[in-house]
């Protein structure tokens, strides 16, 4: 990692975690500035990081070179609790958390082949209900009769499994409405999106907590959707496709790597709720102001240090604003216009929460920073 535009370059190795990071930065960088360049690297807030040479802790506002760290130092990061964006501080190759399963015994009674074995009541039942429920079954493979319910399926639940193939045989599911494909592990090439985007009646799409790092641009066809979860995944951007979800109304992005929103998020007007806590954003798009339909904005656990200048002015429905763990402060907030009719909304919600509240609960936390 380097610092271009500096003239007195050195080069230094941060410890952190049992890794070694080598950095190459400017003897007149202010140690601040270390800090800010370590953060895409370490998922560590700045304000959450110590940096310790020769044993004296390393000042914010002083150089390297008044630090007296010369070429070569090895300089040790110790994070806070509580500040780590994304998943948390990056330590080697993440690995998927494996899917717990209870009763592995009556499990071992599935063959080799991990095939279904065909229950004509079932099928029957899907075909009446419309709704195809596998979740939590212990499936290696989709089974073959889903698809024999072709247009009669209105929802698809294959979560918390062990699927790693969506064929193009999903878009024979031409009425369905609802796709949970959530808890599998699938890596990028282990659904055919092709197939999947070509449901147009699809509203619900879940594919939170798999290894996905890409989404394709073919997600812009599923012009109907309503909810799309993609949270807890690898994801370190978002297409720019994502724009012509023009009747999307709830994203999920959270747990993520993402760097960046584009601009085009604003193009999405139906959007009410956002979610893009614990990712590695340092600012949003300024079209965020034209969520006119904006009512809950999920930040936490970001580098941000400010918000778009329009968004208290022009999102006059929102009333929830989660920026626990960013470097946003009270004063930038108060500056922005719009600023007292949000805090007017945020309370009101507040107070009519707290009307329903039983007597004797636990104290109320409505899940935002209390600003």
């Amino acid at each position: 990692m380097e610092v271009e535009g500096q003239d007195t370059a050195i080069n230094i190795t941060v410890k952190f975690s049992g890794r070694s990071i080598p950095i190459s930065v400017s003897l007149d960088s202010k140690i601040k500035d270390l800090k800010s360049l370590l953060q895409p690297l370490t998922n560590v807030l700045p304000r959450g990081q110590k940096l310790i040479f020769k044993g004296k802790l390393l000042v914010d506002g002083m150089t390297l070179r008044e630090s007296e760290v010369t070429n070569g130092a090895k300089v040790m990061l110790m994070a806070s609790q509580g500040l780590h964006q994304g998943e948390g501080p990056i330590l080697k190759d993440a690995k998927t958390r494996p899917i717990s399963r209870a009763n592995t015994s009556i499990n071992k009674t599935v063959n080799e082949k991990f095939e279904v074995l065909i229950d004509k009541n079932r099928v029957e039942r899907w075909k009446v209900t419309g709704v195809i429920g596998l979740a939590d079954s212990n499936l290696k493979a989709i089974p073959e009769e889903v698809w024999a319910c072709g247009p009669s399926t209105r929802a698809l639940d294959i979560s918390n499994n062990f699927i790693l193939d969506v064929p193009a045989q999903i878009g024979c599911l031409s009425s369905m409405q609802k796709c949970l494909l959530n808890g599998n592990g699938m890596l990028d090439n282990c659904i055919n999106w092709k197939g999947l985007t070509s449901l147009k009646h699809l509203k619900v799409l879940s594919v939170s907590h798999n290894n996905l790092s890409t989404l394709p641009s073919e997600l812009g066809a599923l012009c109907s959707l309503r909810q799309l979860d993609v949270s807890n995944n690898k994801l370190s951007s978002l297409p720019v496709e994502i724009g012509l979800l023009t009747q999307l109304e709830v994203l999920k992005v959270n747990n993520n790597r993402i760097s960046n929103i584009p601009m085009c998020i604003g193009d999405c007007i139906s959007l009410a709720e956002v979610d893009l806590s614990s990712n590695l954003l340092t600012e949003l798009p300024v079209t965020f102001g034209d969520l006119l339909n904006l009512k809950a904005l999920h930040l936490s656990n970001n580098g941000l240090n400010s918000l778009p200048s329009t968004i208290f002015k022009m999102c006059l429905q929102l009333s929830t604003l989660d920026l626990h763990n960013t470097e946003i402060t009270m004063d930038v907030l108060r500056q922005l216009e719009g600023w007292q009719d949000f805090d007017d909304r945020r309370r009101s919600k507040h107070q009519k929460q707290l009307d329903f509240r039983v007597v004797g609960s636990a104290e109320f936390d409505e899940g935002a920073d209390k600003l």
